[in-house]
């Protein structure tokens, strides 16, 4: 079978397995005319870990839904909110 993987799904996977408080993540995707613009949400003590050193861990899941995006013809942005 061939199953659809959405931006949210692919953001959301490696974010749930590094924060300390799952229950609190939420990934939000939104529509408007320049794409698709997708929201994180975590719980203030994990916000560093989805950041990472440098940024280096949220720069990775960009990439990752950059590239889904791409083989989809979509432009998506990636947003962590506080």
């Amino acid at each position: 079978r061939d199953y659809k993987v959405t931006g949210v799904q692919t953001c959301a996977l490696p974010i749930f397995r590094l924060v300390d408080h799952p229950d609190e993540l939420v990934v939000e995707e939104t529509e408007n005319e320049e794409g698709i613009l997708i929201t994180i949400r975590v719980h203030a003590d994990d916000m560093g870990r989805v950041i990472g050193r440098g940024g280096s861990v949220i720069k990775a899941v960009r990439k990752l839904v950059q590239v889904k995006a791409a083989n989809d013809n979509q432009r998506v942005r990636v947003e962590i909110e506080e």
